[in-house]
C-alpha cells in the first residue's frame, strides 16, 4: 500500500501579486523553492488562511530573493494581494517510508525571505 504525505511545506507566505491574464499557476522566489524542495511545474496546494480557499496549481520559479508569491491565471480570483496562504506538495510513500521520511518545511519571515 502507498500513501500521500507532506514532501514539502511554505508556511505562511504573504502573497505578492495576483495575476488574472498570466496563463496560470504560481510563481515563488526561487530560493523559498529550493528550501522547500519544490521544482518548477510540481503541483502544489494553496490554503489561504484569510479566506479559507483551498485549491491546487503548480510552480513557476520567480526571481531569487524578491520575495514572489504571484498566483497567476483563475487562481488570481481565489487570493488578493496581502493575503497568508501556506504552500503544500505532497508525496506517494509505501508506508514503511512514509513512517521515517522528513518534509521539508519552511518558515519564511513577514518579507517571504528565508530566516538565516
Amino acid at each position: 500500500m502507498q500513501i500521500h504525505v507532506v514532501k514539502s511545506k511554505i508556511h505562511r507566505v504573504t502573497v505578492t501579486g495576483a495575476d488574472l491574464n498570466y496563463i496560470g499557476s504560481i510563481t515563488i522566489d526561487e530560493d523559498l523553492m529550493e528550501a522547500a524542495n519544490l521544482i518548477e511545474g510540481e503541483k502544489v496546494q494553496i490554503v489561504n488562511i484569510n479566506n479559507g480557499e483551498r485549491f491546487e496549481t503548480y510552480t513557476i520559479k520567480g526571481n531569487r530573493k524578491s520575495g514572489e508569491i504571484t498566483l497567476n491565471g483563475p487562481a488570481a480570483r481565489r487570493v488578493q494581494k496581502g493575503d497568508v496562504i501556506i504552500i503544500i506538495a505532497y508525496g506517494i510513500l509505501g508506508i514503511e517510508e512514509a513512517k521515517v521520511f522528513k518534509p521539508a518545511l519552511v518558515f519564511p519571515n513577514e518579507e517571504n525571505n528565508l530566516l538565516t
